[in-house]
């Protein structure tokens, strides 16, 4: 059998030998309770994974995701007490112009996706430090209890980053799969030239593309604000990289066209395992984002269309 009839997939066979080799080293590792709460500590990474998915889905990337996120926590924890459950609307709105932002950078101006995504991150950055006075922000608890505790509670045993995580996940891939945009979506990915000459609106699908990851990092800021109970301009550092390789070690490549929001499920639930098994096996917390850069090198090489690629720069 060939690499290619196996790649595809590499993903769920990857996870489910990660799985057996750290259940074999702890025991305690495969117990529900265990594998249930470290599902629920990946939750905002997924969420914010699951936005990156769309902007790499078109042959782009999306690096103000975590910057948008972080930006997320201080409106969230600014507006709260004046405009309550809107503070939530109000998060998700800054995630989607900002996205926009970058989508019509990208377009308009020619911009590459990974500059313009960088500079709007920038901007998310600088907005975070000017809103909270380069400090960290406290949410207080009663309020955010009555306002945002059903998103940190729990459903039938089941904690409600789970399931918020299940609703977000099934309406990204209804998205998709089932919808002409979703369509849109993979035909831009698979050859942008072919898009155009079939009368898509390339600019606006990619547009939208980069909104909806902008609206989804901030959902994540937002879920990061009411866990942690507060805003930082750096709250939500240190997800980016594993965002990343989220979506790339589940099998959508940078190239984009193939892969998708399940792909990005498998490939979270593969860095929640590293994760897990870095702390098993005492990996200094230092030394772990360079096992992070690691398999993202090893994730472009195995998952990257080389077709599309003539030449590497």
């Amino acid at each position: 059998m060939s690499f290619e009839r196996i790649k595809p997939h590499l993903p769920w066979i990857t996870l489910l030998v990660l799985v057996l080799v750290v259940g074999a080293a702890d025991s305690n590792f495969l117990r529900p309770a265990n594998l249930i709460s470290m599902m629920a500590d990946i939750v905002p990474l997924f969420i914010m994974a699951l936005g990156m998915t769309f902007a790499i889905y078109i042959g782009g990337i999306d690096l103000s995701a975590q910057s948008i996120a972080n930006m997320t926590t201080v409106v969230a924890t600014i507006a709260l007490p004046t405009f309550g459950i809107g503070a939530a609307l109000l998060c998700i709105l800054s995630g989607v112009v900002l996205g926009s932002i970058s989508g019509y950078v990208t377009t308009r101006l020619y911009v590459p996706s990974f500059i313009s995504t960088l500079a709007v991150g920038g901007i998310a950055f600088s907005a975070a430090q000017y809103m909270s006075g380069q400090r960290a922000l406290f949410m207080d608890a009663t309020l955010r209890d009555s306002t945002f505790g059903w998103m940190t509670g729990s459903v039938a045993g089941l904690p409600s980053e789970l399931i918020i995580a299940a609703v977000l996940v099934l309406g990204a891939w209804f998205l998709q799969s089932r919808t002409t945009f979703g369509r849109a979506l993979k035909a831009v990915g698979a050859g942008e030239p072919a898009a155009v000459a079939s009368g898509l609106n390339v600019n606006r699908i990619k547009i939208m593309a980069f909104a909806l990851s902008g609206g989804l990092a901030a959902i994540a800021g937002l879920l990061f604000s009411v866990k942690l109970s507060g805003g930082s301009p750096t709250l939500a550092n240190g997800f980016l990289l594993p965002a990343i390789v989220a979506v790339l070690v589940g099998g959508t490549p940078l190239t984009g066209g193939v892969g998708g929001v399940i792909n990005t499920l498998i490939g979270t639930l593969i860095v929640a395992v590293i994760r897990s098994s870095m702390l098993y096996f005492e990996v200094d917390a230092t030394q772990q984002q360079m096992v992070f850069g690691l398999i993202l090198i090893a994730a472009i090489a195995l998952t990257i269309d080389r077709t599309k690629l003539r030449v590497v720069k």
